[in-house]
């Protein structure tokens, strides 16, 4: 038995590091998955699982961008970067929205938006405005194509498209800031990038405020289940990170736009017709 819930991490840490990176919403995989390969854990851990599993997720970040987001060198003679500093700066602007509204509201949206049709209709919803406006951006060329060109009244706007990640389930926090990013002229790669380097504070927060809900007296077993959920998640996330900054030198989001609807689709007609 203890192996088999075993192998159900890794397959959620698996789905966890494909997902969160990818325009495609990690909720809506989750749900999905969770129906068929539930693990048989306390609905408390279940929940905290979900969110902590991040943690490895956001290390793969940080492992692969470490020269781009930390400021400081201490090569021959010590000094700081400052349009990493600055960067930093945007990126706490734009992270207080969603922070603002999962402090005040987490158990508040968990309880009326957490469920399989809000999931199901954002997936379906910014499936179709990814596809629209790769459309409406064709042949333009893109205002921002440099991290230091992204202003600070754009970072807020990314922040704002996050916040509404934070309140539907389904919407993608990496496809709802990708998108707020596309609609206001920043290029795709940076927009990834972006997206990249906001998920670090905003996962992380999400991670220890789940961590304090739950407590910190987990039985072993557990421990080992979240450890390798995470550990898993951060190994696959490396591999869709550096997948998703390769396929978008050659290609738009339209693929993850029909995805996201055929996915949301699907959810709708099993939950519907056949659950």
């Amino acid at each position: 038995m203890d192996f088999i819930e075993i192998f159900k991490a890794i397959i959620l840490g698996i789905i966890e590091g494909i997902t969160e990176w990818l325009p495609i919403s990690s909720t809506g995989h989750m749900i999905l998955v969770d129906e068929f390969l539930q693990l048989n854990m306390s609905p408390q851990f279940k929940e905290m699982f979900f969110v902590v599993i991040q943690l490895g997720a956001i290390l793969a970040v940080v492992v692969l961008y470490w020269k781009k987001i930390f400021p400081f060198s201490f090569k021959k003679k010590p000094f700081v970067q400052k349009n990493i500093i600055i960067m930093w700066i945007k990126i706490v602007v734009a992270c207080l929205p969603a922070a603002v509204i999962g402090l005040l509201f987490d158990d508040k949206v968990n309880e009326l938006f957490y469920n399989f049709q809000t999931v199901a209709i954002m997936l379906i919803l910014f499936g179709i405005f990814f596809i629209v406006i790769e459309n409406y951006n064709k042949g333009k060329k893109p205002i921002v194509d440099d991290m230091d060109h992204l202003t600070f009244k754009m970072a807020i706007i990314i922040g704002l498209f996050q916040v509404i990640a934070a309140v539907f389930p389904g919407t993608s926090r990496s496809g709802a800031t990708i998108l707020g990013a596309l609609l206001i002229g920043v290029s795709r790669e940076v927009a990834a990038e972006f997206t990249f380097f906001l998920a670090i504070p905003v996962m992380f927060g999400a991670s220890v405020l789940k961590l304090a809900k739950f407590g910190l007296a987990f039985t072993s077993f557990e421990m080992v289940i979240l450890l390798v959920g995470s550990v898993v998640a951060f190994f696959v996330s490396i591999l869709a990170i550096k997948f998703l900054v390769g396929y978008i030198k050659k290609n738009d989001f339209k693929a993850f736009g029909w995805y996201r609807i055929i996915l949301g689709v699907i959810l709708l007609v099993y939950y519907f017709f056949l659950r």
